[in-house]
């Protein structure tokens, strides 16, 4: 069996990850003069969004299961917004479950998930939500006692607005973030049987798009600190 596949949207957030997976060449560890990641681990930037994310974290466990060397759980990671009060900008979160937070329908009386319009949960990849392994996420809460445990949601559009942000707090009470590609992974996972777990650091708070309000050096050094947890 192979390791340990993590995959990011984009290259920055994989050699953030990189940076902090360097493996170490003595008990006090320093790290290794070529700087090489542990041979356990993948990191691979796969795309922006749930569907090139889903689809080419798909592949890669198919390619490795059909090459007799399964991967034996997949993490998303990389960057994302906070929801304000639930978790701090440079903060790290581990989501107990990834959930399509836009899958479904507007109507006059507001949103409406997807399964509230009768389709069965195996049309829907086993559904909306799909928690996180509880060994695997056991072990990242281990690891990372800091981070802030909760719903992560996956979004196509990302949140930009007062209004977008109150509705989507209030449907999700118990959301900590929001991304773009975590469902799309859990999916992929789910479906080839293979544990899975998101890990995001916040670059900003969730509401109308500032870019002022950014902190992407804060969230990257953060995500690099976080890879350690991962090995």
């Amino acid at each position: 069996m192979t390791g340990l596949l993590v995959v990011t949207a984009v290259p920055a957030e994989a050699e953030a990850i990189r940076a902090g997976l360097t493996a170490p060449a003595a008990p006090d560890g320093t790290a290794s003069p070529d700087g090489t990641v542990p041979p356990d681990v993948t990191v691979l930037p796969v795309g922006v969004g749930p569907a090139v994310a889903g689809a080419a974290t798909a592949r890669l466990l198919a390619l490795a299961e059909a090459a007799g060397r399964p991967y034996r759980a997949v993490v998303s990671a990389g960057i994302a917004g906070g929801f304000v009060g639930r978790v701090a900008v440079g903060g790290t979160v581990l989501a107990d479950r990834s959930v399509a937070a836009d899958l479904g329908a507007e109507s006059p009386a507001g949103f409406i998930p997807v399964e509230d319009l009768g389709m069965p949960p195996e049309l829907l990849g086993g559904g909306r939500i799909v928690p996180a392994d509880p060994g695997l996420l056991a072990r990242l809460r281990a690891a990372l006692p800091g981070a802030t445990v909760g719903t992560v949601l996956t979004v196509s559009t990302v949140t930009g607005t007062a209004a977008s942000t109150a509705a989507l707090a209030e449907r999700h009470p118990d959301a900590v973030a929001e991304a773009m590609e975590g469902y799309g992974v859990a999916v992929a996972a789910a479906q080839a049987g293979v544990p899975f777990a998101e890990l995001r650091t916040v670059s900003n708070p969730i509401g109308p798009r500032d870019r002022n309000a950014w902190r992407m050096r804060e969230a990257f050094a953060a995500l690099t600190a976080a890879a350690a947890a991962l090995h």
